[in-house]
């Protein structure tokens, strides 16, 4: 079993990577190969059974996503994507990275006869745009208000086009907000929503640059990776036609996970959020949908934390060990 990982050196990508080296096998079949691609080289080791490549390049350049598939992996995840905000705030880079690096990777996918893989697609719960309904629901239709969201509302379309038409099998995750993500803020729009939970944690001050009532829907990075594995492992035949599905998760206001991470850390921890309206990010986030009925996923065996306060403990877990400062 080859496996391809696009956007490797990212949060997900490479948790996902590790977790494959956990488990040491995919789809029934002993794992030989992780080949891990990104914008920057990411550093995993190989081990006594799994050989771990990694290279770095721009997947918008044809010759280079052609050349990552050559070996033909049987399973490609592709995670790789401009983030929300800066999709956003450059056009012309959103569209180049997000639309035409997968269909770059799709193309070079059917350009060699016979080589049918598993893709699995990171979507985003951004192809859905308002005004929406109290939930929504698997029959709700794609209307993206952002960059963003419409890049990865055409990913979804080619990969279920491709995948009808036998090119290859794959499945796109439309993924909740993922929460708490380790390490440093990035150009995520959504970042916010890690950084009010992951800095308070360490003892450091976070900015909270939306109101409080502002509801999402949320998963963990453990539950992210969990979708990835899953979804590779599905029988596409059970999945049906309908190729893009919406991941679980859970819907919480702002205010409801600062107090989820008072009751979990104290009011010390909470009390280092400072209010800061950002007129930007708060204009971005009231066109993201809110909450949503994942009945099909959860059918198809996908599952997320069912409270806040459990999404904080495996940050803890997996992060900190276990441990606030």
């Amino acid at each position: 079993m080859k496996i391809l990982v696009l956007g490797a050196a990212g949060m997900i990508g490479r948790k996902l990577i590790e977790r494959l080296l956990q488990h040491g096998s995919l789809r029934g079949q002993a794992i030989s190969k992780i080949h891990g691609f990104d914008v920057v080289e990411g550093a995993i080791a190989s081990t006594d059974s799994v050989e771990v490549t990694m290279s770095a390049g721009n997947i918008s350049e044809p010759t280079v996503v052609d050349a990552l598939v050559e070996d033909q992996p049987d399973v490609i995840f592709h995670l790789a994507a401009i983030v929300s905000g800066e999709a956003e705030a450059d056009f012309e880079k959103g569209y180049r990275v997000n639309m035409r690096g997968t269909q770059n990777l799709f193309d070079a996918v059917i350009a060699r006869t016979g080589y049918v893989p598993r893709i699995v697609y990171a979507s985003s719960i951004a192809v859905f745009g308002a005004p929406f309904p109290e939930a929504i629901d698997d029959d709700f239709h794609l209307t993206p208000l952002t960059s963003y969201g419409t890049q990865k509302a055409i990913g979804e379309l080619l990969l279920a086009d491709y995948s009808r038409k036998g090119h290859f099998d794959g499945i796109g995750l439309r993924l909740p907000t993922v929460v708490v993500r380790p390490g440093k803020p990035n150009l995520a729009a959504s970042g916010f929503f890690s950084n009010i939970i992951r800095e308070p944690l360490s003892g450091l001050p976070a900015v909270l640059p939306v109101s409080e009532d502002v509801m999402h829907w949320m998963a963990s990075p453990r539950s992210a990776v969990g979708f990835f594995i899953h979804a590779a492992e599905l029988d596409g035949d059970v999945v049906g036609p309908r190729r893009n599905l919406t991941m679980p998760g859970l819907a919480i206001t702002v205010g409801g996970m600062i107090e989820a991470l008072r009751s979990v850390a104290g009011s010390k921890a909470s009390d280092l959020i400072e209010h800061k309206t950002d007129p930007t990010i708060a204009g971005i986030v009231a066109n993201w949908p809110r909450n949503f009925s994942a009945d099909r996923a959860e059918s198809l065996g996908f599952s997320s934390e069912k409270s806040f306060e459990a999404i904080i403990h495996a940050h803890l877990e997996d992060e900190l060990d276990g441990k606030l400062p």
